[in-house]
């Protein structure tokens, strides 16, 4: 016996007063509706209904019994919604995490924003520059910048990702201006030593032998580094070496003077922004919903 099915049709029979009412509306013979009510009654081990030509009455215990089976086909019907990826419901528990810097300047303005569209999502957000392993740790989306290493992950391109070497004035006064990348090898520069984008160095383009521009890295040597890229931004602006850092992040300084970029005219080509998350197939509402919000929020932000 189909349990889920001879609950359903007790329901629709009690609800629409006959088995002939009942057939019609699931497009089957009343035989067929008989047969699965003979089954639960069999089942249970009690009459539900008492059946005769003219009328259908319930019994006491098929009258408890209908109150219970319509409340658990609401709760049912209601968990599916949740859980489906073309329900409308959009709740539960989200947890996020995201660089640090980026995170706090880039992903924290926006989470306010996200709980507004959907008041029934709770958020955790944790920043952090380590590499957080999404399946082991239990997160259901990462913000990553820069270049992602290779994983069964699956990831979304929000944003591209430009990076520039600066310093301060005051240091460029000090020690002078790099005007190739090898000349950095000759500075202080500022390493951030935990992000995995910046294991191979920092990148920038150079002519090749055939004229063509191609990537090169260059790994830099300095007195001083830090696992936290906002530490290093501040060395930076105190003029103690030269920092790689996102134009996200350096953007106002430069435009204060507080900050100077060099080496541009071997900026590499931009890397991402990306949303990444454990699996495509089968993903949350909430999931879906944070990535759709992110590709929409920062794709304004480009535009603007």
């Amino acid at each position: 016996m189909d349990k889920l099915k001879a609950l359903e049709t007790f329901v629709a029979v009690a609800q629409r007063g006959s088995l002939a009412a009942a057939a019609r509306a699931e497009g089957v013979v009343p035989a067929i509706i008989g047969r699965r009510l003979d089954a639960l009654e069999e089942h249970l081990g009690v009459k539900l209904l008492v059946r005769t030509t003219r009328r259908l009455t319930l019994t006491p215990e098929g009258s408890a019994f209908l109150e219970d089976c319509q409340r658990l086909l609401a709760e049912l019907a209601q968990a599916e919604a949740n859980v489906s990826a073309g329900g409308s419901a959009v709740r539960g528990h989200l947890r996020v995490t995201a660089p640090a810097g980026f995170g706090r300047r880039r992903i924290a303005p926006l989470v306010p924003r996200f709980r507004q569209l959907h008041p029934d999502v709770t958020v955790s957000l944790n920043l952090s520059d380590r590499l957080v392993d999404l399946v082991a740790e239990g997160y259901d989306c990462a913000v990553r910048v820069g270049d992602l290493p290779d994983s069964s992950l699956v990831s979304v391109r929000l944003a591209d990702n430009r990076r520039r070497v600066v310093a301060a004035p005051d240091y460029l006064r000090r020690r002078g201006t790099p005007r190739t990348p090898h000349e950095l090898l000759q500075h202080d520069c500022l390493i951030l030593s935990s992000e995995a984008s910046q294991t191979r160095g920092w990148a920038f383009t150079v002519p090749g032998e055939d004229g063509r521009r191609r990537v090169m890295h260059v790994r830099p040597r300095g007195p001083l580094d830090c696992t936290d890229g906002q530490v290093l931004y501040e060395w930076c602006l105190a003029g103690l070496g030269l920092a790689w850092r996102s134009t996200w992040e350096v953007q106002a300084d430069l435009d204060a003077g507080r900050l100077v970029s060099v080496l541009d005219d071997y900026a590499a080509p931009p890397n991402g922004v990306y949303a990444v998350f454990p699996s495509a197939r089968h993903l949350p509402r909430r999931v879906r919903a944070w990535v759709e919000f992110l590709k929409e929020a920062f794709r304004a932000d480009a535009t603007a």
